[in-house]
């Protein structure tokens, strides 16, 4: 049976001082590190058995993914790398910190920025401290200077089309971590959700999310693997 599991990357140093981080390759916090590590033995208890992982080109989701599968005793599975399973560009927000931003700009502002399906906060401006067109990650690439959640899946979906889904309807259990837009892109996918019912699906960090699939990779069930820090499950085609 196509088995998914969708890990979040654990605490950042940016999570930690609630900074937008976006594409800025900053590490895990100890917190971090242990909740990743918490993932893999949630995946070992469970038995599950990984055939392959996929994850972004950001540290705190490469770090998460080796720590779950170390502690899953499975570091040996085949993984792959894709900036476009990073996490959603915030353009011109990158760095500020959320409170202040909202301060400075409005909370209902910074909350249509952060939560609206297609509205992306301002571009970043080239040249910057985070402009990401010289990181060699990305040579040969088209690179946003902003995302929204709509933009994110654009960028998403091929790759699930062209990578993850193949593996998946070959009857593989496949591991992806990486980051919470990009993974609620996923989810958005697989549940045929509408642009509404996505806005308000969360995925914690560092538990993971078990999702069994039919030969269509239709989702037939899901769960967290930790149910005490589950947050609510989406319904197909809402």
């Amino acid at each position: 049976m196509p088995t998914l599991i969708l890990l979040r990357h654990g605490q950042s140093r940016w999570n930690l001082e609630d900074r937008f981080t976006g594409w800025v390759d900053v590490d895990l916090t100890p917190e971090g590190e242990a909740q990743a590590t918490k993932g893999g033995e949630l995946i070992k208890a469970a038995g599950l058995q990984i055939d392959r992982a996929f994850t972004s080109v950001l540290t705190r989701a490469i770090r998460t993914c080796w720590l779950a599968l170390t502690a899953a005793g499975q570091v040996f599975v085949p993984e792959t790398k894709d900036w476009r399973l990073n996490e959603r560009h915030y353009g011109g927000l990158t760095g500020l910190n959320k409170t202040e931003t909202a301060a400075k700009h409005g909370e209902d502002q910074v909350k249509i920025w952060r939560r609206s399906y297609d509205v992306p906060p301002p571009p970043l401006a080239p040249g910057g401290e985070f402009d990401f067109a010289k990181d060699r990650r990305y040579a040969g690439a088209t690179l946003p200077d902003t995302e929204s959640l709509k933009t994110t899946l654009d960028r998403v979906e091929p790759y699930w089309t062209a990578e993850i889904a193949p593996k998946l309807a070959a009857g593989e259990t496949v591991l992806v971590a990486a980051h919470g837009n990009s993974l609620r892109a996923i989810v958005k996918l697989l549940y045929a959700l509408s642009s509404e019912a996505i806005i308000d699906v969360e995925v914690p960090t560092g538990n993971p999310l078990l999702i069994e699939l039919d030969a269509a990779l239709k989702p037939i069930s899901a769960r967290y693997l930790d149910e005490s820090r589950a947050t609510k499950l989406p319904t197909y085609g809402a």
